[in-house]
Parts: C-alpha cells; structure tokens; sequence
C-alpha cells in the first residue's frame, strides 16, 4: 500500500471528510493525490463544483494538514484510519453509490472480515417488546456466528449491542460521529465497552460532532456491511426505514417482526411485510432463510 497516498487521502479528508464519491473528482489524472497540493484554488472549485471561497479555505487547510503524522497520531488514540485501497476495506461497501473513503476503527478490526453479519435496527423508543424480541432473536444467530451490526442508537440498537455482548456474541457498532464525541451520552458505558472488545466504525474524523445529516449517511453503511436486516419496531417515517432503503438498492435480505396492530412502533415493521420483507419471531427462521439459500 502506499503510505504517501495514505498521508494524503488522510490530510485531505480530515479537512474535507467526504465519501469517495465525492473526493473521486479530485483523484481523476490524481489516482494518488501528487498534485493536489499544486492545484488552484479555481481548479478545486471547478472540480469540486463548490464556490470558490470555499475551495481556498479548503486548500490552505490541505497544506496546512498536509505533514501532519495522522497515522501515528490515531495509533497513539487506539484509531486505526482505513482508506478504500486498504485490502480490509470491506469488499460490499464498494458496491454503495458513496463508499466512504476512508473508515475509522476502534476495537477488533477483524469483525470486519467475518463472513456472517446481520444489522439489527429499530426505534429509539423501543419498548420491552423490542427487549423481549431481540432476546429471542440474537442467541441463534450468535451461537452460528453471525456478527450483529447496528448504530449505536438508544433503544433496539443499544439492545442488540447489549444482547450481543452478554451472550457472548460479537457486534459492530457504525457512528454518526467521531471518535471525540460519544453520542449519545446515555450509551457512553455501551460505548467503552464495544471500542475495548468489540468493534466501534465511523466514517468521520475523530474532531467531528454528532450531526442530524450524519445518521441518514450512518445507515449505508450498516446495511452495506450486512447480508440481511431485521427490523424490530419502527413508525413508518424514521430513520429505521431509511436503512432499509439503502439495503434494498443493494439488495439485501430484509425481515422485520410484526407487532401490535395499534402501536405505532409495529407500523413500519409491519408496512415492510405488505411489501415483501420475510416476518420472522425467532432467529431460526434466519437461519433457516440463509440455509436455503446456499443450497
């Protein structure tokens, strides 16, 4: 790997963190960001389609990040910083219209490669209900080794981090955030305990803050590392669905858990069965749907 280009993708995207679908308009004729320090603030604008006062100050602080050891800084912050190149980027986040550029880790990187993972996503309001599905759900999957892939959210993601962890499964949790600001503050136990034996992702710098555009872009990449998504509880407009829209684009498996006819929690849920998704009430049927599936 080139660590030359690896200094520069990382200088550039501290200053200017955007997927690669973004940053890729610079590295046409660049694929290894030489010139870029070289370039006009009016080449960057006209590349970038963004004004121009905004491609100077994005410039000088390109050259003012440029020598910056960012490498050895997030070793020193138990980050490790993986760029697209990277051969443990994950393979199916290339597949998403924005892949992030680069991925930002703490923990047990070598989640990433586990061949069995599946998102578990719901409501921030979820209820026992979520509690008691998520707990019936999870050991099946877990004790075949299927990772759980969730965002770190209260309610249901909290609770299949939790589950996950005290059934002595493995989980990775995907950041609306950088590393510097744990959010939100009511998960900062779950938090520790996923970056020291588990496995913490974000696709922003340690210096970003929790930001409301950052979540929607959050739940790409749970989808985008995951073959399948259970939804628990979720009103019909949430962000909940919004994940279940990137994993359809991608095809991905969805199956969601009907509920109560008069909560408001089972109506996403349950709008997603009347458009195909598999109901399910226990991990075996999960199971049993990828066995199928491989024979």
């Amino acid at each position: 790997m080139n660590d030359e280009f690896t200094q520069r993708l990382l200088a550039l995207h501290y200053v200017y963190p955007k997927p690669l679908n973004r940053l890729k308009l610079l590295l046409v004729g660049d694929p290894d960001l030489v010139y870029l320090d070289l370039r006009s603030p009016f080449d960057i604008a006209e590349t970038l389609q963004i004004p121009m006062e905004k491609a100077s100050t994005l410039k000088q602080a390109y050259l003012k990040y440029l020598d910056t050891p960012f490498s050895s800084i997030y070793r020193q912050q138990n980050i490790r910083a993986l760029t697209y190149r990277d051969p443990l980027y994950p393979s199916s986040l290339h597949e998403l219209i924005d892949p992030p550029a680069v991925l930002y880790l703490k923990g047990d990187f070598t989640l990433l490669d586990a061949p069995e993972k599946i998102a578990v996503i719901g409501s921030r309001k979820a209820d026992s209900y979520s509690q008691s599905v998520i707990q019936q759900l999870l050991p099946p999957l877990l004790s075949e080794g299927f990772v759980i892939v969730s965002g770190l959210a209260k309610g249901a993601d909290a609770m299949a981090h939790r589950c996950a962890i005290d059934c002595g499964g493995k989980t990775i949790a995907v950041i609306g955030s950088g590393f510097s600001h744990r959010y939100p503050k009511i998960n900062d136990a779950l938090t520790f305990i996923i970056e020291e034996t588990q496995l913490l992702l974000s696709e922003y710098p340690p210096y970003m803050p929790p930001r409301k555009w950052n979540f929607p872009m959050r739940n790409r990449i749970i989808s985008g590392l995951s073959k399948g998504v259970i939804v628990t509880q979720a009103e019909v407009k949430s962000g909940t669905l919004s994940t279940i829209e990137h994993a359809l684009d991608h095809g991905k498996d969805i199956f969601a858990i009907p509920g109560d006819i008069f909560s408001p929690l089972s109506a996403g849920p349950h709008k997603l069965i009347a458009e195909g998704a598999k109901p399910i009430w226990n991990g075996a049927q999960v199971l049993d749907e990828y066995r199928q599936l491989r024979s």
